[in-house]
């Protein structure tokens, strides 16, 4: 039987430890049991699960790739701040955070891991608890790995995502949400994601499964942190756009996926967020995206911080200015009028 995320997840991180062979010995503590003051640089809040999952698509909608077992690693030894990654994601999926009382919004999102992996801790459910403690129904979005032996291999993490969009959409009843305040959030190559989505969202990159394909996969806002944008070598995140379209892409290629060259008038309201001493993502992702934005007139908000390096999330940022984004983003959603 394969293990599925909420699975692995469940279990203790001695369960974790045989999954993804972390330094860990089986005696410790296990993370879910951990207190909450944060220590080394980390800002760890209380344990954090999801309320509910639910996979994106039909059992007999995917061909999944021969051996491709999902696979979840702790790579934390801080029994005080859980890094976890989920790799060879098979079955993408949302893990949902309800509030007590939802505000009416819903915000998708879609964590890092330079297309080889998913960042589940860091930059999924930290932000997830933000926002679910201020009335927010947040999902967090599991997405397909381009090289990881998919047909079409590039165009997958695009597919789900518009397939989240128009999921939540469908289940807004059920969750009690507003169908037109959806947002759509991504971190580093979820950042690339969820520009692909900005500039890409009625592309059709997959056929019609269900009814939940008739809404929209506009997202109402659209929220990049630290976001690899373009796939022009001179600023790519090589690794992410090696494991998208490959190490030689041709111009046409190229530009297809470099959101800032295909913005369009019609996109939503975008909030940018980059350190300038990220040395993994260099700022210019950020600046070439905001600028393409701001010279057709649609609405960009940009945050750009001196320090905070790269993936900082919400958890590492304690003593830098940086640390106050969530704030900034929480302020610019109402802006928006997604509260």
């Amino acid at each position: 039987m394969m293990l599925n995320r909420r699975t692995l997840l469940g279990g203790s991180l001695a369960s974790l430890a045989i999954v993804a062979g972390s330094r860990r010995s089986e005696s410790q503590t296990p993370l879910a049991d951990s207190c909450s003051t944060g220590k080394s640089g980390w800002n760890r809040p209380d344990d954090i699960h999801p309320d509910d999952s639910l996979f994106l698509w039909p059992d007999d909608a995917l061909d999944i790739p021969d051996g491709l077992a999902e696979e979840i690693v702790q790579r934390s030894d801080d029994p005080l701040a859980s890094d976890r990654i989920a790799q060879n994601i098979a079955r993408p999926g949302l893990d949902i955070f309800r509030p007590d009382v939802p505000n009416g919004a819903a915000v998708i999102i879609a964590p890092g891991g330079g297309y080889r992996y998913c960042v589940i801790d860091k930059e999924g459910y930290e932000l997830a608890r933000f926002l679910r403690d201020r009335g927010t129904t947040v999902y967090v979005l599991f997405y397909r790995l381009p090289a990881d032996g998919w047909a079409n291999g590039k165009d997958v993490p695009l597919a789900d995502a518009q397939r989240a969009v128009r999921l939540v959409r469908s289940r807004a009843e059920l969750d009690r949400i507003n169908p037109a305040r959806v947002a759509f959030t991504g971190f580093s190559a979820g950042g690339h994601v969820a520009a692909s989505l900005l500039t890409r969202f009625d592309t059709g990159v997959y056929d019609p499964v269900d009814s939940a394909d008739a809404a929209p996969a506009r997202p109402d806002a659209l929220v990049a942190i630290y976001p690899v944008v373009s796939m022009d070598p001179a600023i790519a995140h090589i690794g992410s756009r090696d494991r998208l379209i490959g190490a030689k892409p041709d111009a046409a290629l190229t530009a297809l996926y470099s959101p800032e060259q295909n913005v369009r008038k019609d996109m939503p309201p975008l909030f940018l967020l980059h350190a300038e001493d990220d040395d993994v993502v260099p700022v210019a992702n950020s600046k070439r995206l905001h600028e393409a934005t701001s010279s057709i007139g649609t609405p960009v908000e940009a945050h750009y911080f001196e320090k905070g390096g790269h993936g900082f999330g919400l958890m590492k940022t304690a003593g830098l200015p940086v640390a106050i984004w969530p704030e900034l983003l929480w302020s610019w959603m109402g802006a928006q009028k997604l509260l």
